[in-house]
């Protein structure tokens, strides 16, 4: 999956997670919020399901999104600090955590060193 693929759909989920938090605050039921969503932005729950299954968002239907959601042109495109962690990205998260906290002093600060070296290969 290409960069731009997975910022697309990063973007989207975060567009879904603020509708689903949006409509519970305001009483919804859970269920049925995807299909509410699918609705929103004009596409089958089927494509839906699709798009979060990692189905790439061609630029026709991401404008469409960008419109319905009362996103600016080419939002979906940028990758926003807000948007949540990938399912990957998460499992990372808790895979550091658990070295972390299963090492102790010198294994953190090799941990530390390790990261900010792979960090900064990229600068």
């Amino acid at each position: 999956m290409s960069d731009f693929t997975l910022v697309r759909r990063q973007n989207v989920l975060a567009l879904f997670q603020a509708h689903a938090e949006n409509a519970m605050a305001q009483g919804a039921s859970p269920k049925g919020l995807e299909q509410d969503f699918a609705a929103r932005l004009q596409i089958s729950p089927s494509m839906w399901s699709q798009i979060k299954s990692g189905r790439p968002i061609g630029n026709k239907l991401a404008r469409q999104i960008e419109v319905l959601c009362g996103k600016p042109a080419g939002w979906l495109d940028e990758a926003h600090d807000d948007a949540p962690p990938s399912p990957d990205e998460k499992a990372f998260m808790n895979l550091a955590l658990a070295a972390w906290r299963a090492s102790n002093a010198a294994g953190r600060r090799a941990l530390r060193k390790q990261l900010q070296a792979l960090t900064s290969e990229g600068d």
